[in-house]
């Protein structure tokens, strides 16, 4: 075997070996330990797109650690779906640290930055093989890995609304991390399996015997996962961590974390429940009604707020059940549309806290009310939360329209059309939220006495950088939709 065969391994071990290595290098040679990051996070992608253009010529890859094939060993898979999820990942999570290298110094106190970068790369590397492993044991192993490092981004702030909002984040994803472990040991009692495959192909049968516990189970995911994606109405963490973290921990969770595990969500409704047996029990219409509800609330909050990162913590609750509706409607077109808005959504909501971190970083404000006239000293601040907030919206020429064009166009085809006028009534609540903030910041002709601190151009950049993908995924839809349309096929 020749070390390209090794990727879908190495993607995931280079992380933890950067983890291991990267507080010894901040000790020793401090301006080399964010360059091995970097160097790690441009690996993993170079591999990650390596991979997607080798399946799409020879198909799936399964990867057997140490040459044992399940059910006995680990797999790990790599088809076209989990390789678009792992090069968002992979893309979102270099930008945002490119973005954090000037903004963590004036965040974090500088004896725990070399921390930071080893935390960050147990994060994704967790999430990288939260997305490729085949196994549910596995699964929960990374799931804690991933909620601990995600918890710990949070807390490395050191003040008390962080350690509160950390606290929060780990007593929920613990009871979210049992209900998931019940829910394993549900499936392997009914199979002796725990590899998606075999589980696929035993529980039709084993269906017959344990019913209720296979029932059981599937309920157990839902909760496990709606806890830890902060699914309505088990969202309640949510909203603190997001806004009381540092600017760069806010965009990787709610730009890529939350969104890692409704994919695995859908992965477990897809590659281990057979399609037949859950078309005995509602469980894709609970997913379906709580994620509308979602939209609506996660909204309705959001109006709510005077503070800018605990606005934009609200909006992401709303914005991440759009993925669960995509999920709850069980039909290609609305798959489509939420793995559409998975890409988009990470990058927007990225650059909306970058712009929030840019902000603090520069004036210190937080209050939404003080932001009056601010567009004309941070204008290219206000142009991205302007572009990103109208990719919220829905509007044309953004990428949020065209992920919310899909689902809308798969209701009306299965005959839901009042989830149409829930797509369109959380739009024109977003639009309430966000449309005065950027008025109030580019026409509002009253003099503003704040004092403003010149940005660095790398944060300028990352931020610029975030401009050109939400507006050029608004027009040029055509490889990601053919990339999903060739992946869903696979499933469907």
């Amino acid at each position: 075997m020749g070390l390209t065969d090794h990727f879908p391994v190495l993607i995931i071990v280079i992380f933890f070996i950067a983890a291991f290595l990267s507080p010894l290098v901040y000790r020793l040679a401090r301006k080399f330990s964010a360059a091995l990051i970097l160097a790690v996070l441009t690996a993993a992608l170079g591999m990650a797109i390596f991979l997607l253009l080798e399946v799409q010529q020879a198909g799936t890859v399964l990867y057997h650690l140490g040459g044992w094939p399940p059910p006995w060993g680990i797999e790990l898979k790599a088809d076209p779906l989990r390789l678009y999820i792992l090069l968002v990942v992979l893309s979102v999570s270099l930008w945002i640290f490119i973005y954090a290298l000037r903004d963590l110094h004036h965040e974090l106190k500088k004896r725990v930055i070399g921390w930071y970068y080893t935390l960050y790369a147990v994060l994704v590397g967790s999430m990288s093989g939260i997305v490729l492993t085949n196994d549910l044991f596995n699964l929960f192993v990374l799931m804690e890995i991933c909620a601990i490092s995600a918890c710990a981004i949070i807390s490395i702030k050191e003040d008390r609304e962080c350690l509160e909002a950390s606290f929060k984040y780990l007593i929920l994803s613990a009871m979210g991390t049992g209900c998931f472990l019940l829910g394993v040991v549900m499936l392997y009692m009914a199979t002796g399996y725990l590899n998606y495959g075999f589980l696929q192909v035993e529980l039709a049968e084993a269906f017959n015997y344990y019913p209720r516990n296979i029932f059981t189970a599937a309920a157990l995911f839902i909760v496990a996962f709606g806890t830890k994606a902060a699914l309505f109405p088990l969202h309640v963490w949510l909203p603190d961590a997001h806004a009381s973290a540092p600017s760069p921990s806010s965009a990787m969770l709610s730009g890529v974390v939350i969104k890692i595990y409704a994919f695995a969500l859908f992965l477990m409704f897809y590659e281990v429940f057979p399609r037949e047996l859950l078309a005995t029990i509602p469980l894709n219409e609970i997913i379906l009604w709580l994620a509308g509800l979602g939209t609506l609330f996660g909204s309705i909050y959001a109006m709510l707020q005077t503070d800018l990162k605990k606005m934009l913590a609200f909006s992401s609750i709303g914005q991440i059940a759009y993925i669960f509706m995509g999920i709850g409607f069980n039909h290609d077109l609305a798959l489509i549309g939420g793995f559409y808005h998975i890409m988009v959504h990470a990058v927007t909501k990225g650059m909306l806290f970058m712009v929030a971190g840019v902000i603090i970083y520069s004036t210190g404000i937080r209050e939404i009310k003080d932001l009056v006239g601010i567009g004309r000293s941070l204008p290219i601040t206000m142009v991205a939360f302007a572009i990103g907030g109208a990719s919220m919206v829905g509007l044309p020429g953004t990428g949020g329209l065209i992920s919310k064009w899909f689902l809308a166009l798969s209701a009306l085809e299965i005959g839901r059309p009042v989830f149409v006028l829930i797509i369109l009534a959380s739009s024109l609540l977003n639009a309430v939220y966000y449309m005065p903030i950027v008025i109030n910041a580019f026409m509002q002709q009253e003099e503003t006495k704040i004092e403003f601190k010149p940005v660095p151009r790398v944060m300028l950049g990352c931020m610029v950088a975030g401009i050109v993908v939400v507006v050029v995924s608004g027009f040029y839809t055509t490889p990601v939709v053919n990339l999903l349309e060739q992946s869903l096929a696979l499933i469907f």
